[in-house]
């Protein structure tokens, strides 16, 4: 009743069979025995129709972010071509409309970046304690197309030629565009995972009579493996279609036709708004997880860092903090159970292995500016410079069906565990790699452009760009690179935040994942200097070192952790009771 205080129960299952905890969900399975479980091959679920119907919504949003992001380097670096007023570069010539130059493109799309990974964590908030995900993401979306609006209007003719007016107009729309893609991304992730209702191993029979167990784990990370290959198919679409329209109608066109698409997004929103699952929120229970940290953190602190370090990580620290342990009357905010505090420990756990991401992002980064800017100073052959990006999507459109249905099916049935935190590792490597090729290849940009270490500007009498004799192309090694290490460690990491975050608090987590890129671009600002003539052979190697020592640092740091993933993934039931004002609600 209204004015009462009311009670939610949130629940999470476990792999053990009870006839106390059976639902309509799990009724009728076959639960494996402890020997099943360390002998038989574990295989996917298959994916319900909802999390394709999301995976959907995200290809819309996704064409429209990259759609027009894709040509903000040129928008904003190059000036606009002689006698133009759209900015259309046509076959011979570039594109461009600000013309700030190099620094200022790179500083602004850095910026972006930025702002795109804080506002998730409002959104997650926001999500989490009052409106819940379905609702967060159709605020997010109405912000979002208030934001493409305005970017429209930066481009059209009148405004485009007042360079520092439509500069103006345009940072407003990043900021407005950036809100609305924050509040979208913290929930939209944990809404197609949570679409796949089972959450213990059970035991099938294959057509060949091979008996599996079924690993809710390994489903979710099907789940987004065919998510990111969503998005990769809008990012393709749309960056490939509009580099094109820059190129030879002007950005207006650039900027209108993903604002078209993403109008899919609030109908598949509208129609299907009865058939997804939905999680309500649950209050503040980020106040009451702090509040577990306290208290588990009770006794622990010490004047020596050394020895408070040793007793605020130690095996034991979370178990006085568990109310079975807690003698004498119970202080209010501890309605929750024994399970959930192991939750959150999983959950803090996870967020320490992101705290490692920032590094493999400052590597992935390069994609959207530098290298852009790169092939801007090879022969491009009337191809876009901007156009050779869209290999790294092209990549993974290929290779996630591959990993999914060949690699990895292969490597379990060869008793290989490819965990989820090997693959991060294996992330890091591969960004390093991409780094390195992209080093190498600026190296004989500078051997060859006729204006040697300044290659960017090099310009004839007439102010033609003159550029090296390499074939853009030879940039493709970076970008599959690049598309092998997010399959990796990107993927991975949207895993890895649902699987170990509590239930009540699954945005949240989420969003300190993507806050891992935020803090990657603040990063990138100190490397600005390095993003021009003649200093990007150091800015690609700098990038190589960094992620190649992290991918071995964090491997040293986390093998312990993988030891327990298995453990991590099938905790116990939990409950947690929270005191609102308002509707009874009960998840």
């Amino acid at each position: 009743m209204a004015g009462q205080p009311i009670t939610t129960k949130l629940s999470v299952t476990d792999e053990k069979p009870s006839t106390n905890n059976l639902d309509d969900i799990h009724d009728a399975l076959e639960f494996p025995t402890k020997e099943e479980r360390e002998t038989l091959r574990r295989v996917p679920d298959t994916v319900p129709w909802s999390a394709y119907l999301i995976a959907l919504i995200e290809l819309a949003e996704r064409f429209s972010f990259y759609g027009s992001s894709v040509v903000f380097t040129n928008f904003i670096q190059q000036k606009l071509p002689p006698g133009s007023h759209t900015g259309a570069g046509f076959t011979h010539g570039q594109s461009g409309a600000l013309g700030k130059g190099q620094r200022a493109s790179t500083g602004l799309t850095t910026f972006y970046q930025f702002w795109c990974y804080v506002t998730p964590l409002l959104g997650a908030y926001i999500a989490d304690t009052y409106l819940g995900r379905f609702n967060t993401i159709c605020i997010a979306v109405a912000i979002a197309l208030l934001g493409h609006i305005i970017l429209i209007v930066s481009a059209v003719l009148g405004v485009i030629e007042n360079s520092n007016g439509a500069l103006v107009v345009f940072i407003i729309a990043l900021i407005v565009m950036g809100l609305g893609t924050g509040f979208f991304k913290s929930n939209i992730s944990p809404l197609i995972a949570e679409q796949y209702k089972r959450t213990r191993l059970f035991v099938i029979t294959t057509k060949k009579g091979e008996r599996v167990i079924v690993d809710p784990a390994m489903t979710i990370s099907r789940v987004y493996m065919y998510f990111y290959f969503f998005i990769n198919i809008g990012a393709l679409v749309g960056q490939i279609g509009m580099t094109f329209a820059e190129k030879y109608v002007g950005f207006w066109l650039a900027y209108t036709l993903p604002t078209i698409i993403f109008l899919l997004c609030p109908i598949a929103l509208f129609f299907g708004r009865n058939r997804y699952v939905r999680t309500p929120p649950t209050g503040s229970i980020l106040l009451t997880a702090f509040r577990l940290w306290r208290h588990a953190a009770t006794s622990r602190w010490n004047l020596n860092p050394v020895k408070m370090y040793r007793q605020l990580t130690a095996p034991d620290f979370w178990e006085n903090a568990k109310p079975s342990k807690f003698t004498g009357e119970k202080p209010k905010w501890m309605t929750f159970d024994d399970q959930w505090v192991d939750e959150v420990n999983r959950g803090l756990k996870a967020c320490a292995v992101f705290c490692w991401y920032p590094i493999y992002w400052l590597a992935y980064n390069q994609l959207h500016n530098n290298l852009t800017s790169q092939a801007a100073t090879m022969s491009t052959h009337g191809v876009p410079n901007d156009v050779l990006s869209n290999l790294d999507p092209l990549a993974l459109i290929i290779f996630i069906p591959i990993c999914d249905l060949i690699i990895y099916p292969a490597l379990r049935r060869g008793g290989l565990n490819f965990s989820a935190l090997r693959k991060i590792t294996a992330g890091f490597v591969a960004g390093s790699a991409a780094m390195i090729w992209a080093a190498v290849v600026q190296h004989y940009i500078y051997k060859t452009n006729p204006c040697h270490n300044s290659a960017a500007t090099c310009k004839d009498t007439d102010q033609n760009a003159l550029v090296s004799p390499l074939n853009v192309w030879i940039q493709t090694g970076s970008y599959v690179l690049i598309a092998f290490s997010e399959i990796f460690a990107s993927i991975t990491g949207l895993e890895y935040a649902f699987t170990k975050a509590p239930g009540n608090m699954r945005s949240l987590v989420m969003a300190v994942y993507l806050f891992t890129s935020a803090i990657a671009a603040a990063l990138s600002e100190a490397f600005v200097s390095l993003s021009s003539d003649p200093l990007l052979v150091w800015n690609y190697g700098v990038m190589a070192v960094l992620a190649s020592v992290t991918g071995v640092i964090f491997w040293l740091h986390v093998r312990k952790l993988d030891a327990q993933e298995d453990r991590l993934n099938n905790l116990a039931v939990n409950c947690v009771e929270l005191t609102r004002g308002g509707v009874d609600a009960e998840l």
